[in-house]
């Protein structure tokens, strides 16, 4: 549940709950949100555990799409591919990888650019009325 929240702001937290309800009332706002807490996950697993025994096995089929949407949502672009078309065998993508050249053997350079477009090229300007060369691989 606080998975996002960080000990930086977890601090803040307590600094700005310390300044508005001060040291009497802290701990008993601590106890009540904590108390509070676990009755909630308490109702919401009494909740599951009703549910799972009035649908019986008619559950375990509406559990079985959300699993299998949240294993596509953990799945990289490679991974799906390699699961689906692939059909988990994934020595054609890493011969790929061994047969396409790094970018530094590629482009010559450590950036990972093309050498003309690291470094500015001095070209003289265009005059008057001069069309600018085309890049027909551009258009």
């Amino acid at each position: 549940m606080f998975s996002n929240i960080g000990w930086g702001e977890m601090m803040i937290l307590l600094v700005a709950a310390l300044v508005i309800l001060g040291p009497e009332r802290l701990p008993g706002a601590v106890r009540w949100t904590v108390d509070s807490l676990r009755q909630v996950r308490d109702y919401a697993s009494g909740a599951t555990t009703q549910l799972k025994q009035e649908l019986g096995p008619e559950f375990d089929d509406l559990r079985k799409p959300l699993a299998q949407l949240n294993e596509l949502r953990a799945m990289s672009p490679r991974a799906a591919v390699t699961k689906h078309l692939l059909g988990g065998d994934d020595s054609v993508l890493r011969d790929l990888e061994s047969a396409v050249p790094d970018k530094q053997q590629l482009f010559g350079t450590s950036s990972g650019m093309p050498e003309m477009l690291a470094k500015p090229s001095l070209q003289k300007p265009l005059d008057r009325n001069e069309r600018p060369p085309i890049d027909f691989d551009a258009t």
